[in-house]
Formats: C-alpha cells, sequence, structure tokens
C-alpha cells in the first residue's frame, strides 16, 4: 500500500549521509541486472496471501532468535534504489551474475542478504536492513524470481570485499527508549494511523474511488512494528524512508511519520477542495 501525493516532513533533509564509497560498489540500477516491480504478473503469481505487505506481514519479533545489538557478523548486502523496512515484503528478479552467485550462495546458507539503499546522488547509506529470501523460484536460464521479508535493521561497520558482490561486516540496530521518558506510544501510534486513515480516504476521493472507511491499519501491532510498516508505505519517497529507518527511537519515527502524513492531509484537504470548486479540473 503506497500512500500517494506524500509530502516529507521539514526534517526530511536530515538524513544521514551514506558512509561507504560509491566508488567501490557494483551499480545496482542496471536495468539489465534488476527488475523490481511489485506489478510484475509473473511476480504476482508467486504471492500468496500471507505474503502481502500488509500490517499482518509486521510481527513484533522478525527473528526466531534475534541478534544482539553489539554482535558483528559478515552479510553480503545487494544495493537497490528503495528501502526495505523490518516486516515488510519486497519481490525481485535477480538477473546480473554476481548477483545469481550470490543466490547460489544464500540458498546453500541461511538465505539472508543485506538491502542498503543506494542512488546515484546520496551514494549507498550505510544503514539497511535485512532480506530474508521466503520464497524463490530458479529459472532454466538461472535467473530467480524471490520473495523477500524484510527482518533487522543493520549499519555496515567495515566492508570485507566489493567483488564479486559486497560483503561486509555489520552490527545490529535497535531501537533505543525514548529520551522523553514516559512516552505514551499507544497514543502516539493510534495518532498515525488516524491521519493514514484520512490520507486514504481523502486520496480514494481525489482519484474517484469510493470514499469507504479505512481498514484496521495496525492490526494489533506493538508501535516499534506499527511504525516500519508506516515507513514501508512511503513509496516513492526512498530518502524519507532512510531517514526512518536510520532513526532509532520509536517515538521519533512515529513524530516523523505523524509530521508527513499530516503535510500530506493538508494537501489533499486543498486538493479536494478546488475540485469540488472547479469539478472539471
Amino acid at each position: 500500500m503506497a500512500l500517494l501525493q506524500l509530502i516529507p516532513s521539514s526534517s526530511s533533509s536530515l538524513s544521514t549521509k551514506p558512509t561507504l564509497n560509491p566508488n567501490n560498489i557494483p551499480s545496482p540500477l542496471n536495468p539489465n541486472s534488476l527488475l523490481f516491480s511489485r506489478r510484475t504478473n509473473s511476480l504476482r503469481r508467486q504471492r500468496s496471501n500471507s505474503l502481502r505487505c500488509s500490517a499482518s506481514s509486521f510481527s513484533e519479533k522478525h527473528h526466531t532468535n534475534p541478534p544482539k545489538s553489539n554482535d558483528v557478523v559478515e552479510l553480503p548486502l545487494f544495493p537497490l534504489p528503495l528501502v526495505l523496512f523490518p516486516g515488510a515484503i519486497l519481490p525481485l528478479q535477480i538477473f546480473e551474475f554476481r548477483y545469481r552467485m550470490m543466490m547460489h550462495t544464500l540458498l546453500q546458507t541461511d538465505l539472508r542478504f543485506g538491502v542498503i539503499y543506494s542512488d546515484a546522488v546520496s551514494g549507498t547509506s550505510d544503514v539497511g536492513c535485512v532480506g530474508e529470501v521466503v520464497k524463490h523460484e530458479r529459472l532454466v536460464d538461472d535467473r530467480f524470481f524471490l520473495i523477500c521479508k524484510g527482518q533487522e535493521r543493520f549499519r555496515v561497520t567495515n566492508l570485507v570485499r566489493t567483488k564479486p558482490y559486497l560483503v561486509a561486516e555489520v552490527t545490529w540496530l535497535e531501537d533505543r527508549p525514548s529520551g522523553d521518558g514516559e512516552e505514551d506510544l499507544e497514543a502516539l501510534a493510534n495518532e498515525v494511523e488516524a491521519h493514514m486513515k484520512d490520507v486514504i480516504r481523502l486520496s480514494n476521493r481525489l482519484g474517484g474511488k469510493p470514499e469507504k472507511e479505512a481498514q484496521d491499519l495496525r492490526r494489533n501491532l506493538f508501535p516499534t512494528p506499527f511504525s516500519f510498516f508506516v515507513g514501508s508505505t512511503f513509496e516513492g519517497a526512498p530518502r524519507e524512508q532512510q531517514a526512518l529507518l536510520e532513526l532509532e527511537d520509536t517515538a521519533a519515527r512515529l513524530k516523523r511519520e505523524k509530521e508527513t502524513l499530516r503535510n500530506t492531509l493538508n494537501y489533499l484537504t486543498a486538493a479536494s477542495a478546488v475540485k469540488d470548486v472547479f469539478p472539471s479540473s
């Protein structure tokens, strides 16, 4: 689910600068090496209802034995022009030889790799999210269809090698207690959900769709996984998503999302008023 006409918060320019040198990193933007589309028919056939990217995908615990934040492990990395959140579903097609090599290795080990955001302007970020392969299909030409699910967040601390694909040492990121002390995270999460419902309602109206009441978006999620779910809906604004992913404070993430949704809601309200006055516009 993507929110239309996303208006980022005023703090969007504060996203962390990348620390990896993009000159040493294989380009993730080669269309011959990767196709990413949530609308690809072949991938749609691979999905089951249980693997749709919805709030129900975002469990409170993302791994049976969650790693400790001070653990240092080696992780193969896949730079992509998108941001993966814990609990989110990511469909991929793998074409390029080096990443097919990576897949062959993963299929013999633990099926986990790191997804890190990269683009030509900001370079490659040093904070990403583990993608775990939950479903795959290998084709006769050695391409792969994948369904991945976001797991733990990580920070790159050292590049181990860059060829044939990136491998890095990483440490795990966890949200810390809010600096505000007794922050009412439940109330904050409920406010964010209310704003999301309003944005969906107005987006539907502007798109000529029925203005029916939005479903229960939280689905009993605790505030932290819910904040990741909200961030995953901000498609089309990857730098804002990356800034949300990097935050280590659930309250701060929810507040930033609330501001973004409020800005978006103000924009949609104005657009709706214009449409009422000038129906043909």
